[in-house]
């Protein structure tokens, strides 16, 4: 099935083209859930919000884009969100705590492979995390990050140098 059929039979509400839709994207957004979530749980949680989502909403699709995009685009804001709404990303983003994370100096120089890197990335707390993540990954800017947070903490904690580096940067650099 084409993916323009697959979005046609979608705004018809056609089962099989839901059904297409999920199973060829739910593992490439399942990754991108995991990337934001605590465990493996709430990642199929954040999976299974954004495709409803995307079911709901697909007739806002305006074809000026890749399909797959404006996927993603709606999976990560649901990752957002579901953060927001259980009240995880705001507990762990203060710089205060950036000193108290431990990196083990001798595993750093073996991080070689993506798989090590996502697993070193999963090792930071979810609001660094998410940041990391918006930023790096998915390439959203500073300003896009902020208004999709919806806090100051972009501005004022994460963007802003603290005055000394952290010994867990000072051991990943």
């Amino acid at each position: 099935m084409t993916e323009e059929a697959i979005f046609q039979g979608c705004l018809k509400n056609q089962a099989a083209a839901q059904r297409e839709l999920f199973n060829r994207f739910s593992p490439k957004m399942l990754a991108v859930c995991y990337r934001y979530a605590h465990n493996r749980e709430d990642a199929e949680d954040m999976l299974q919000e954004g495709f409803i989502k995307i079911f709901s909403q697909i007739h806002t699709f305006q074809n000026k884009g890749a399909f797959e995009g404006w996927v993603r685009r709606i999976v990560v804001h649901t990752c957002i969100n579901h953060l927001k709404k259980n009240k995880r990303f705001h507990e762990s983003v203060d710089l205060i705590y950036a000193t108290s994370i431990q990196v083990r100096e001798e595993s750093v120089p073996s991080i070689v492979q993506a798989k090590q890197v996502v697993e070193c990335i999963r090792l930071l707390p979810i609001g660094y995390r998410t940041v990391l993540n918006l930023y790096a990954i998915e390439g959203y800017s500073h300003k896009e990050i902020g208004e999709m947070l919806e806090e100051v903490l972009i501005r004022k904690k994460i963007i802003q140098k603290p005055k000394e580096k952290p010994d867990w940067l000072t051991a990943i650099r």
